[in-house]
């Protein structure tokens, strides 16, 4: 075998990476001649982006954003193979660049990713549609997201931490983040649902009589499901009925840190 058989193919969409993302970083050769002057992957992914938000995800379709463009759908697979490309790079522009650090959230790493996850959250309810197809099942590819984990480092740069560590970490706040707001979503998407969480308690009691489920009845017993919150957070000052699952995420990254530590 070849040594240049290890190496990476440096050519634009040969490899993992969607050609329109490595667009996106200016990394591939835009057209020379569009078919609409002023016609732009930037101004493709806006337009898309704007159908979501008034109208949801599947109403943004590649007919329907050359409609709004003034184009032939054709003429948007100059700057977009597919559409699940057209959706990495809407929902990396739906999210935008991630906010300035307060100065508190800079020196204390803990303060940090509070506010880095507190601001995710927020992109993330400014466009729920966005929140499912946020990448989970592998790394961040488009520019946003890169400069969010990159933000997300700089937070961490002081920590003993390896920076296999600091990677894992920003990963799991945003995963938890990302969970979060999926169930926030799904509670405030139903406006009586205090009187279903009512139902569904009566309803562990029921099938827990008899001894079954012992646990899952005391915990229900211990008001595990009472009060439940029925609107969910718009903008970060909401987000204190999330606290305890960041909280205890951060607990543990604490506890490494403080493993790491001599003495």
């Amino acid at each position: 075998m070849d040594a240049s058989d290890d190496q990476p193919d440096p050519r634009p969409g040969t490899g993992a990476v969607p050609a329109s993302v490595e667009a996106a970083w200016g990394l591939k050769p835009r057209p020379q001649k569009g078919p609409k002057r002023g016609l732009t992957l930037d101004g493709i992914v806006a337009a898309a982006v704007a159908v979501a938000d008034a109208e949801g995800l599947e109403a943004a379709s590649m007919g329907r954003v050359a409609k709004e463009l003034g184009v032939s759908t054709m003429a948007l697979y100059r700057y977009v193979a597919t559409k699940d490309e057209l959706v990495t790079l809407m929902v990396d522009g739906a999210f935008g660049p991630p906010e300035p650090l307060p100065e508190d959230a800079a020196a204390d790493w803990r303060a940090g990713l509070r506010h880095w996850y507190q601001a995710i959250g927020a992109a993330m309810f400014a466009h729920p549609w966005a929140v499912a197809h946020v990448p989970s099942g592998g790394p961040p590819v488009t520019p946003n997201q890169l400069a969010a984990l990159d933000q997300a480092l700089y937070i961490l740069r002081d920590t003993p931490l390896t920076e296999f560590e600091k990677v894992a970490t920003a990963l799991l706040v945003s995963n938890q983040v990302r969970a979060e707001v999926t169930i926030a979503l799904a509670m405030g998407g139903n406006k009586d649902m205090e009187r279903l969480m009512n139902e569904y308690s009566h309803f562990l009691l029921r099938v827990s009589a008899a001894g079954r489920l012992p646990h899952l009845r005391t915990a229900v017993e211990g008001g595990a499901f009472d009060e439940p919150d029925t609107e969910p957070p718009r903008n970060p000052s909401d987000y204190d009925e999330f606290a305890f699952g960041l909280e205890r995420v951060l607990d543990g990254v604490q506890a490494l840190i403080d493993a790491r530590r001599p003495g």
